[in-house]
């Protein structure tokens, strides 16, 4: 039988859920507790009314918020780019370009170098609250590699995205409307049995909507639910056939009119904010007020990557959120909880209530908005993952 344990003495508890606590989108609840048995969380509220349990933690007046749910990273590469991010940094722009010299670096690598990184990144992540995340293929771009490299991430994680569409690869320069085929054919045969998700680079010097739209409707019907990147770099026709499609989520949004915000209000696809990448390339930001006044849902994440977006700290992308984006401090945090779990389409993580898996972060600080107003501390001083305590 599995035992139970209470974290009591919580300062602040986010449960991301609104009928609790102040009943805002937080649902925070003061001088708190949360009970765990095996993996799940049993019960939440004020501490002097928690039950008795086999074992107790005392938080010590800290802040307890969900595991961060990191709904979009690229972890399975060889190599770095660290000439390309000092080159950028002195004046040249980023494209998509970029991809090839990771292409070539992370096909040259063993399977073991590839595993060694990911879980490199991984380790990283969960040392800062990520208790969930998604991984791509996408470095590869040819049948074995990609297969390769999504059999490794589904190693680690249940949300694993074929990302043959990242680019064009170098091996079809001259003829994409073959990789497209390739993509949409034996390639999406190799790679479906280790993928709950189909993506795809919409952009000027990836793949255009038609292209995109061939994509991931032939994904949808080998059992691939889509997502997209999407708008990034310019306008484009990304974020409408997101909605079209019904994809999980469209991110970077980076560059959107008014139909495409009208779009995503009224549909189900999550808009998913890489600050993190506009911070590495000093792109345009993210307008989240803009979406979150129209009603829009946002999750936020970091793109980790070693081209456009090399952190795997979500709270460095919250702070960021916050600073240039236009999202308050409580937004943000939603977003990168409960609204990483909306563009998983998943209900059993990025919130503590009964039901929920028991993944947790501890912080050295009273209030979760301490991720916002003190940037760049390592803040977190406990993680627990389905109900084991991890860090």
């Amino acid at each position: 039988m599995s035992s139970s344990t209470v974290i009591t003495g919580i300062a602040t508890l986010v449960t991301n859920d609104p009928s609790l606590g102040d009943r805002s989108p937080l649902g925070l609840i003061p001088d708190a507790a949360v009970v765990i048995e095996g993996d799940r969380v049993v019960w939440t509220g004020d501490s002097s009314k928690a039950p008795a349990t086999d074992n107790r933690v005392d938080a010590g007046g800290r802040a307890v918020l969900p595991g961060f749910v990191d709904s979009h990273s690229h972890l399975v590469f060889a190599g770095d780019r660290t000439q390309e991010f000092n080159a950028r940094m002195s004046g040249r722009s980023y494209t998509a370009g970029g991809i090839r010299t990771t292409v070539a670096a992370t096909r040259a690598a063993t399977d073991a170098e590839l595993e060694a990184n990911l879980t490199r990144y991984l380790s990283e992540a969960l040392l800062q609250g990520t208790t969930t995340f998604e991984t791509k293929s996408g470095y590869g771009l040819t049948v074995a590699d990609e297969a390769r490299a999504l059999r490794l991430a589904a190693a680690h994680t249940d949300e694993v995205t074929y990302l043959g569409a990242h680019i064009v690869s170098p091996d079809y320069a001259d003829d994409p409307a073959a990789y497209v085929a390739l993509v949409t054919g034996e390639m999406l045969d190799a790679c479906a049995p280790h993928a709950r998700w189909i993506d795809v680079f919409c952009e000027k010097g990836a793949f255009d909507g038609d292209q995109a739209r061939a994509i991931l409707t032939a994904g949808k019907a080998k059992g691939l639910h889509p997502r997209i990147h999407a708008n990034q770099l310019s306008h484009g026709p990304g974020v409408q056939l997101a909605v079209e499609l019904d994809a999980a989520s469209a991110d970077h949004c980076t560059h959107l009119t008014d139909a495409d915000v009208d779009a995503l209000a009224n549909g189900a696809t999550v808009a998913t904010l890489l600050p993190g990448a506009e911070f590495s390339t000093r792109a345009q930001w993210p307008d989240a007020r803009r979406l979150l006044d129209a009603g829009v849902t946002v999750a936020l994440s970091t793109d980790c990557n070693p081209g456009s977006s090399f952190t795997s700290s979500v709270p460095f992308c919250v702070a960021l959120a916050v600073r240039d984006m236009g999202m308050t401090p409580d937004e943000a945090v939603w977003s990168a909880t409960a609204g990483g779990a909306a563009a998983l389409r998943r209900t059993d993580i990025g919130r503590l209530t009964p039901g929920a898996y028991a993944d947790l972060t501890l912080l050295d600080a009273p209030s979760h908005v301490h991720l916002a107003y003190r940037p760049g501390v390592p803040l977190v001083s406990g993680v627990w993952r389905r109900g084991v305590r991890v860090v």
